[in-house]
């Protein structure tokens, strides 16, 4: 194929993965398209005097411009012969139909967890995403969760792909966790959907009952003074660790030494939720176990009583059971820490995800052109 055109709201920051991985592991040329009027690198597709025009006109609608940024992508996916398009985001595939249904190149609209869950979101285009998903080739859901949810929204079931993230699982050492002290482990921005003060909460109930455990936090965030101050307030200062933003070799050290993986999930006030959560697939696949609850993705990669522990939202009780029960039995922590890991290299590798993507789209390539896009 010529190229690739992977079309993103901006340009992805270093911890989204999973969006640079599909830009550079994918086997074709792929062409990354970012923000709105597109760029290409750090050169627009637009020129002066056509993004001058599109500013003054945005300014004055005070809203998107549809016809304007078509015109802009039709640009762009022209100039670099894009046979298909890789739109990151639900609200990423609604900007850029109007400009595949022209070309009539195939459209395959990947949601990773806020486009599918945040309500302002969806109420701002519930008529968009009816209409995106009549016209795309394919639609790619992370989680079995995200899945109903889209066929909820509108989304024929035949054009839904569930294809969960992948990581690079020789990248993780294997742990043993019943040689661990007694030891919890939480990665994760300090932000509401990710609840790190609930943690907290049910990590102080753990203590009382155990007082040499300890919980180390890694990760920064809106929330993290304000669980500092949590921390102190229960009366656990001295046993949880405020590591911060950590590189990703601090990160697996850190995995190494721990005896469980927690992390208390939840959906957010304004609707947002995961997707899969890309730390738990880390620990998973280092080989420790999880405590975490029945959110989003979740239970697609932790395995009730296998793998790891699950809870309802917002139980610490719950939640701190599970915490107790692996930092007392150090040989249950090993067995499901294994159970863990063998699940997260036969289910969720990075080379599973990416070849799992990559047939959808060679599918559609493989089609004539207008059936390959869906109902023009």
């Amino acid at each position: 194929m010529n190229s690739l055109a992977v079309v993103t709201p901006y340009v992805p920051a270093l911890s989204e993965t999973f969006i640079r991985a599909h830009i550079e592991r994918l086997p074709a040329k792929t062409v990354l398209m970012a923000g709105r009027p597109p760029e290409i690198g750090s050169r627009p597709v637009l020129s002066m005097p056509e993004r001058a025009a599109y500013r003054m006109r945005r300014a004055l609608l005070r809203e998107g411009l549809g016809r304007e940024t078509t015109a802009a992508y039709v640009k762009a996916f022209r100039r670099h012969g894009v046979e298909a398009v890789l739109a990151e985001y639900g609200t990423t595939g609604v900007a850029v139909m109007d400009a595949c249904r022209e070309l009539a190149l195939p459209l395959i609209v990947h949601f990773h967890g806020y486009d599918a869950s945040v309500h302002k979101v969806l109420e701002d285009n519930a008529a968009a995403y009816r209409e995106m998903f009549r016209r795309a080739a394919a639609v790619i859901a992370v989680s079995e969760a995200m899945r109903r949810k889209l066929v909820s929204l509108g989304a024929p079931p035949a054009k839904l792909h569930l294809i969960p993230y992948g990581i690079d699982c020789t990248a993780f050492d294997r742990s043993d966790p019943a040689l661990a002290p007694p030891v919890l482990l939480a990665v994760g921005r300090f932000i509401e959907k990710k609840a790190p003060h609930i943690t907290i909460e049910a990590f102080s109930k753990a203590h009382r009952a155990l007082p040499q455990a300890r919980l180390r936090m890694v990760g920064d965030g809106p929330l993290l003074e304000d669980c500092r101050t949590l921390a102190k307030t229960l009366g656990i200062a001295d046993a949880v660790a405020f590591l911060g933003a950590q590189p990703h070799a601090v990160v697996q050290e850190e995995m190494r030494r721990a005896r469980s993986f927690v992390q208390h999930s939840v959906e957010a006030a304004n609707g947002d939720c995961e997707g899969t959560p890309v730390a738990i697939l880390e620990a998973s696949a280092s080989g420790l176990p999880v405590v975490a609850t029945r959110h989003a993705g979740i239970p697609d990669v932790v395995v009730e009583g296998e793998t790891g522990f699950l809870v309802d939202e917002r139980d610490t009780d719950a939640m701190a059971a599970g915490m107790l029960s692996l930092l007392r039995e150090a040989d249950l922590a090993r067995k499901l820490g294994e159970a863990a890991r063998r699940r997260t290299q036969s289910r969720f590798s990075k080379q599973q995800s990416d070849g799992r993507l990559w047939a959808v789209i060679q599918s559609l390539l493989s089609t004539e052109p207008r059936s390959r896009h869906g109902e023009l």
